[in-house]
């Protein structure tokens, strides 16, 4: 049995894995709109992935005896100026991400529940992989600069990636 605080918790975990899944729907959106078919493949696949996260929480909560619950969510920013004005976006965010997973193993630890903690370190796994993928990302960028070959290469080869962990999550 989930105690109400660890519950709330969780929920509010769910609420940001769903605003995450609507930052990288519309971080998608936006590549789509701009040509660059391979980046906004890949966003479709991250937001994918993010609601596949809150999912995950969500039938935790229920099976623990707790209440998962759907919130509403903020709006995401739906314009990013340029790709890597918004992959630094995406980086911030798994930051924030991360940050908060962790303020959720915190207080798994305060209540004793090792369970949820434990239930966690998938997500602490997950989110070392999420950030060090933006991070990598990030790298390619800055070594393409301005070269519209480098970008088209870049918007080829992430059109891969995704692919492959798409494969991979299968």
């Amino acid at each position: 049995m989930l105690s109400k605080n660890i519950e709330n918790a969780l929920n509010k975990q769910i609420r940001i894995e769903a605003e995450s899944s609507q930052t990288y729907l519309s971080m998608a959106c936006w590549a789509e709109t701009q040509g660059l078919e391979g980046i906004s493949n890949f966003m479709y696949a991250q937001s994918d992935e993010e609601r596949q996260h809150m999912m995950k929480l969500i039938k935790y909560v229920n099976e623990r005896g707790g209440h998962a619950i759907i919130s509403e969510l903020n709006a995401p920013q739906t314009s990013f100026g340029t790709f890597k004005k918004m992959f630094e976006e995406l980086y911030k965010h798994e930051l924030f991400v991360s940050s908060s997973i962790n303020e959720l193993v915190h207080i798994t630890f305060e209540e004793k529940d090792y369970a949820t903690h434990n239930f966690l370190q998938w997500y602490v796994a997950e989110q070392i992989e999420e950030e060090a993928q933006a991070k990598t990302i990030l790298d390619k960028i800055s070594l393409i600069g301005d070269d519209k070959g480098g970008l088209y290469l870049f918007d080829r080869d992430i059109k891969l990636l995704s692919t492959i962990n798409a494969e991979t999550t299968k």
